[in-house]
């Protein structure tokens, strides 16, 4: 942890700043309550399930420890429009009270779910890393699984189930970032929120995920009197940092221990250093003499994207290009469905929060007017989307699949002859 002295002084917002951080990054602790509070109500839903569960099966499988992980535990998370939250659970079992396979542990925990959670549009599931159960208002519970054994002096160690049992302990993170949070004056985790902040502005924008953003603000912190300074300094690091080296690694495990195991996983870190190179630019008028608070406003505006600072240049501009002025929309009568994981369909208005890949959508029209073609536009957007994925349908009724994370539009036009009578654009959100 050092300070960073610069030539020119970054122009003071600092008040602007705070309460951009205050009330509209930082989540309540009232709300960081009701996350906890689902987070119990799951784990008694599991208990009972798994004790359904012993009976049918004659086994008898023991929760014996429960450890709140990641931006719940670590107080990081920030405020989300979709109230997509993510509530990290590390759920202990004795390692002789489990089957060897973890594909067959994790079904077990997905089974016990299942049993109690029938009131859910979409069923608890297994994942690679865990076992996660999905609100249709957004949130999300992952329970990560874990065994433990006691070693020759008597002390336990842990292992998760993944792919395969890798030995990890599910306190460390949590320990870690305390001890780095209090060594910076608590600013580790001020900066953590800002940066996701930061990430979150683009819903297609395809970005690390809060513990790799974490390891890159403790690895880089850089401590000033302000905190508008304290993240700038700080976020320039990590961009600095990132110009060399790309890797990020598990700050609790001794040697070089790669926390990005997939391919994607490291795009998402270049995508974060080619955003921060470019918006950090954004802000070079701040060390201008001739900066004012309009002028500062603005910057900070294209840095982070948000309607705080001025007119949300994200969502205007994808207002512009994606949802054009319905015509003569009143001609139309639009269904759309949803159908999630390919059992329940519901009402595409009545599913609250983003859609999960996966899904998929039933697009349908009735035009109150004589026509002769109907056309389905898809507009998608996003990093994962690319260029080459837009296209159009032709129909009455038409299906499309949700694959990429973001912000995009189906846009029905009817026509009579070559005239356009009619459109509406729908537009779709996917997690």
């Amino acid at each position: 942890m050092q300070s960073v002295e610069r030539g020119n002084c970054l122009f003071n917002l600092e008040s602007k700043f705070y309460e951009f951080y205050e009330n509209e990054v930082r989540l309540s602790e009232e709300e960081i309550s009701e996350l906890r509070s689902k987070k119990r109500l799951n784990l008694d839903r599991l208990k009972e399930g798994l004790k359904e569960y012993n009976e049918e099966n004659e086994t008898d499988y023991k929760l014996v420890d429960d450890i709140e992980q990641g931006s719940v535990a670590m107080r990081t998370v920030i405020q989300l429009e979709e109230n997509e939250y993510d509530i990290d659970v590390a759920i202990v079992f004795d390692k002789d009270n489990l089957p060897e396979s973890t594909q067959k542990v994790k079904g077990i925990i997905e089974d016990a779910l299942q049993r109690k959670c029938t009131q859910f549009k979409a069923a608890p599931e297994a994942k690679t890393n865990s076992v996660r159960i999905d609100y249709a208002s957004g949130y999300h519970i992952d329970f990560a699984i874990y065994r433990r054994q006691e070693n020759l002096f008597g002390e336990f160690e842990y292992e998760h189930c993944g792919s395969e049992w890798r030995e990890r302990d599910p306190r460390a993170i949590n320990e870690w970032f305390k001890e780095a949070n209090d060594n910076s004056e608590k600013n580790v985790r001020k900066v953590v929120r800002l940066l996701k902040a930061f990430c979150k502005q683009n819903s297609g924008w395809l970005m690390p995920g809060g513990l790799i953003l974490t390891i890159l603000v403790a690895e880089n912190i850089r401590v000033e009197d302000r905190l508008d300074k304290t993240f700038y300094e700080t976020v320039k690091a990590i961009k600095e940092r990132l110009d060399t080296d790309k890797e990020v690694y598990n700050p609790t495990i001794s040697g070089n221990h790669s926390i990005l195991y997939k391919k994607k996983d490291h795009q998402r870190v270049k995508n974060l250093h080619t955003r921060l190179d470019s918006r950090l630019k954004k802000l070079n008028v701040l060390f201008e003499d001739k900066c004012n608070e309009d002028k500062g406003m603005e910057a900070w505006k294209e840095f982070f994207g948000h309607s705080f600072w001025g007119e949300n240049l994200q969502k205007s501009a994808f207002a512009q290009r994606y949802l054009p002025e319905s015509i003569n929309e009143r001609l139309l009568r639009l269904n759309v469905d949803v159908i999630i994981k390919n059992k329940v369909q519901v009402p595409l208005s009545e599913y609250g929060g983003r859609l999960p890949k996966g899904s998929t959508l039933i697009f349908s029209v009735n035009p109150l007017v004589k026509y002769n073609r109907i056309e389905w536009d898809v507009n998608n957007t996003g990093d994962e989307a690319g260029n080459d994925s837009n296209h159009t349908q032709y129909g009455k009724r038409v299906e499309e699949n949700t694959l990429y994370r973001g912000k995009h539009t189906m846009t029905c036009k009817v026509y009579e002859g070559d005239r356009l009578i009619a459109r509406k654009a729908i537009p779709i959100n996917i997690k």
